[in-house]
């Protein structure tokens, strides 16, 4: 089942054209590899009430299956990417963000210190993943795999939970 997808890159520098988006192109290439269709990608500042609206918008009004923001995963006072996602989903998905993690602490210690979150709204899941490029295709790699199988569930789609799964 083909599935749309927007991402949503949240960046000050990048929404004020100080910096190029690097990161959501990325994004925007993995969902495509992966058969999803990307109807949606558009970059936000730091702010937790535009980033909301956004996800709300994406969920609510688009129907996309899936939703990634790229960005604001840290521990800067402006990074609250995943504290919109909480804000705006009924029920939060805490394996994939972990799954996100331990993947990428084989490649770095510092991948402790993401603050990404997973959550769910009405028939969408919202992905938080950091906002480098490395960082962004190392995270969604870890989990991109298995999202389609909780999307099937979520939508009400063919989800057989008995299948065998290959890494």
């Amino acid at each position: 089942m083909t599935y749309e997808a927007v991402v949503i890159t949240v960046s000050d520098r990048g929404y004020w054209g100080q910096r190029e988006d690097r990161s959501g192109p990325v994004v925007a290439e993995l969902l495509t590899e992966a058969g999803y269709t990307v109807c949606q990608q558009t970059i936000v500042q730091d702010e937790q009430g535009q980033i909301e609206k956004l996800l709300i918008d994406a969920a609510d009004r688009l129907d996309a299956a899936l939703v990634v923001t790229v960005g604001g995963t840290g521990f800067s006072p402006r990074d609250v990417t995943p504290e919109a996602t909480a804000a705006v989903c009924a029920r939060m998905a805490p394996g994939i963000p972990e799954a996100m993690r331990a993947a990428s602490l084989a490649v770095t210690p510092r991948a402790m210190l993401t603050r990404a979150a997973a959550g769910i709204r009405g028939r969408t899941l919202i992905v938080n993943v950091p906002g480098s490029p490395k960082a962004a295709r190392e995270n969604l790699s870890a989990v991109l795999p298995t999202l389609a199988h909780g999307l099937d569930m979520l939508r009400g789609g063919p989800a057989d939970c008995a299948a065998e799964v290959r890494p």
